[in-house]
Order: C-alpha cells, then sequence, then structure tokens
C-alpha cells in the first residue's frame, strides 16, 4: 500500500506541472515584416510566436511576461518560403548525369545525400518544399517527410509525390537492348484502368500530391508529344482529386497543357510551348503554372551557356511563355525543378523570374502565400495570426532587392530557431 501511495503521489505532482505548462513565446523585432501578401514591407511591426504558432502581428505588441525577445536590426522577417518544384533525390546533373543517378547511385546513398539536401534547403529559408518525384527512388521521400516530422533530421515540411506517374515507353532511362527491363524514373501505366490504380497506389504509399507527364519524349532527339490520353488525364485527376490530393502536371508542349487544363488538375510545370490561348484557358480555371526557368539556364549552363546577353533557344522559349503566363494572370507558382541545380540555391528561380519581368514583390508573393493558395495550404504562406510559425528574417529589404534572399539571417519552423 505504502508504495501505491508513493506512485500516485509521484503522478498527483507531475499532472499541475504538465497541464500548467505555458508554452515558448518569442517576440521578433526586425526593422519590417513582409507579410506574404501586402505588397509593401510593414516598418516597426513586430510578431509574437507562441508554441509552434503566430500569436499576434503588428507595432507595439503587449508581451506576456517571460517571453524571449529576438531583436533583428536593419532585417525583414517574412514568412518561410515555399519551394514549389524540387527533387530532394537528385543533385546537379553536371555532377552526376540523370541516367546515372537512377542506374547506378545506391538508393541509401541517395537517401541520405536526400537528406542533406533537406537541411540545406531549409536553411537556405524553404521551410516547405513540394517534391515532385524521387526519380527511381520509389517511395523513399514517405520515409525522409517521416524522419523530418519526426525530428530525426532536420528539413522543411514536405508534400511528397512519391513515383509520379508516365505513359508506358515514354521516359528513362532509355538506349537499352530492346526488352530488356530497365529501371524507370518513374512508375509507368497505361489505361485508364492502370492509371487510376496507379494513382490509388501511390496515394496508399504516402502520396501528398499526384504527379503527371502529360507528354514527353518517347525517343532521344525527339521531341516532346502528348502521352496520356484525354480519358486517362480525366481518370488520373479524379481519383487523385477524390482521395483529396492535388494534381501537378509536367506538360511542355501546347497539347498536353490543353489536356492538363481539360483535366481540371491543379497545377502545370515547364510550359515552354504555352501559347497565349492555352494560358487564357489555365486563369479561366485557376490552375497554376510552375515555369520552372532556373532549370532550363542551369542545364544550358551545363551545356556550355555563358554570355547572358544572349540565352540559347531553350531559355528564350521558356521566358517567352513565363511573360504570357503572366500576361493572361495565371496564378504563378515559384519552383525551379531543384536538384537540376543545387539544393540551397532556390533562390535563383525567383531571380529568373523578376530578371523575365515579374515585379520583385509579386515574386515573393509567389514564393510565399502564392504557393501556399496554389497547394491549398491554409496553415502558413503569410505572416498572420494563428499560422503556423515558419518565419524567415532576411539582411536588407527583398522588395526591393531579391539578392537579400542569400542573407538568411534568421529560420524559424513551427516557433523554433533551425538557425
Amino acid at each position: 500500500m505504502k508504495a501505491l501511495f508513493i506512485i500516485a503521489l509521484a503522478i498527483a505532482l507531475s499532472l499541475p506541472a504538465t497541464a500548467n505548462a505555458q508554452p515558448q513565446r518569442t517576440l521578433l523585432r526586425p526593422a519590417a515584416v513582409f507579410d506574404g501578401t501586402d505588397p509593401a514591407p510593414h516598418p516597426g511591426w513586430q510578431v509574437l510566436v507562441e508554441g509552434e504558432r503566430i500569436a499576434a502581428v503588428g507595432p507595439n505588441l503587449s508581451v506576456p511576461a517571460g517571453t524571449q525577445t529576438i531583436d533583428l536590426p536593419g532585417q525583414t522577417l517574412m514568412p518561410g518560403m515555399i519551394e514549389g518544384h524540387g527533387h530532394l533525390f537528385l543533385h546537379p546533373y553536371n555532377e552526376t548525369p540523370w541516367d546515372d543517378q537512377v542506374l547506378h547511385e545506391p538508393l541509401a546513398v541517395r537517401t541520405i545525400r536526400a537528406a542533406k539536401a533537406a537541411e540545406i534547403t531549409l536553411k537556405a529559408g524553404f521551410t516547405t518544399t513540394r517534391d515532385l518525384g524521387t526519380e527511381g527512388a520509389g517511395y523513399a521521400d514517405v520515409g525522409l517527410k517521416k524522419a523530418i516530422d519526426s525530428g530525426l533530421t532536420p528539413g522543411p515540411r514536405l508534400l511528397v509525390a512519391t513515383r509520379a506517374i508516365v505513359a508506358q515507353g515514354a521516359y528513362g532511362p532509355k538506349g537499352f537492348e530492346p526488352g530488356v527491363i530497365v529501371p524507370q524514373g518513374a512508375e509507368e501505366a497505361s489505361g485508364v484502368e492502370r492509371i487510376v490504380r496507379a494513382v490509388r497506389g501511390q496515394i496508399a504509399a504516402g502520396a501528398d500530391v499526384v504527379k503527371l507527364y502529360a507528354d514527353y519524349h518517347y525517343r532521344p532527339g525527339e521531341p516532346s508529344l502528348p502521352t496520356f490520353s484525354q480519358a486517362e488525364l480525366d481518370a488520373a485527376t479524379a481519383a487523385a482529386h477524390d482521395a483529396g490530393r492535388t494534381v501537378a502536371v509536367h506538360a511542355v508542349t501546347a497539347e498536353g497543357m490543353r489536356r492538363a487544363i481539360a483535366a481540371g488538375v491543379d497545377t502545370i510545370e515547364h510550359g515552354d510551348e504555352g501559347t497565349p490561348a492555352v494560358f487564357k484557358a489555365m486563369a479561366a480555371r485557376h490552375i497554376a503554372f510552375c515555369p520552372t526557368l532556373a532549370a532550363s539556364e542551369a542545364i544550358s549552363r551545363y551545356r556550355g551557356w555563358t554570355d547572358p546577353e544572349h540565352p540559347p533557344a531553350a531559355v528564350a522559349e521558356s521566358r517567352t511563355a513565363f511573360r504570357a503566363a503572366m500576361a493572361a494572370g495565371v496564378p504563378i507558382c515559384m519552383g525551379g525543378d531543384v536538384g537540376v541545380f543545387a539544393h540551397g540555391d532556390n533562390a535563383s528561380e525567383m531571380r529568373a523570374m523578376a530578371a523575365a519581368g515579374m515585379a520583385p514583390t509579386q515574386v515573393l508573393i509567389a514564393a510565399t502565400s502564392g504557393n501556399a493558395a496554389a497547394f491549398h495550404l491554409t496553415d502558413r504562406g503569410a505572416v498572420r495570426t494563428g499560422l503556423l510559425a515558419d518565419l524567415i528574417a532576411v539582411e536588407g529589404d527583398p522588395t526591393r532587392d531579391l539578392t537579400a534572399l542569400t542573407r538568411i539571417r534568421l529560420v524559424m519552423k513551427g516557433g523554433a530557431v533551425v538557425r
């Protein structure tokens, strides 16, 4: 009885401390706040963080006793940025060609490298990443997401697409004896029944977003051509939406884009051959566009491009499509296809967008509240009471000079300072 009494007393004494424990409070005092929606920064604003959420925003906040204060002189506080198109399981193609990464790099090595890339991405100010396919690494992104969420390894909040889905025979690697089974960079499907099965299988495995390829080149040297039929895209999109998942579509050709638009997808990636009419249709359906300008530029540099005043045809084409999308009023997603180029340099896509004619404030909105809206993330993307305290501070004013994004001075994820 005495032992039971001691145990009961110990439990009773522990309960009030747990019940009355107060979440950590932190007051952030920057020179200004860019809230993710208003183009103009707010000088003199402060942000009070309580636990993992933003508790208050504005000037001269009332601060509870015991609140930690972090002064950020000369710095702009803003929402953590959202990478809209990444591949954590890839690394730059000038280090190792894509085929060799898919065919020859061990899965364990790719996963460890992806974990390192995730940490680098977070410390670069990107607190959320939409990772659009493991490119031959199976469902390892689901495991990486769990490892990050459990605190096992640092990284951004992940939206994962697992294997992605391509038409039979339309992806790679290629160039082997016909009939030889070669590991592919995505899951192949053919026909309505099989593509729906692939969608549901990937969702069951942990996919947050379904990635489809509406076009691709069947053989090396051939142009991109539509792959999935309208019926296949319609069925895949409906199956994903029924399960509450968004749909991202790789589409370079105008016809591939038209089919994706008709299917009602959520975002279209690349869109190099998009026409004004195609972008007008996207705007009417509120489908967001991820132009991936930085990837096009990186690949051209790997092939020898050195003169920024004379871009190669591929770069010029992607910039023209981007301008046409802006002119049509298409919601713009900020996503650079990072992995083609170095993780941590995600903001190079933002600089490319500005160089192609988008105002810096609109670029910042695209990378924060714009991506949050496109991906249906209602708990982040802005500095607003009640949202997740995913926040960064940069030296200078990024609304005037995007190079400020290379001067990250603070990164906070869910109220915890990670840099």
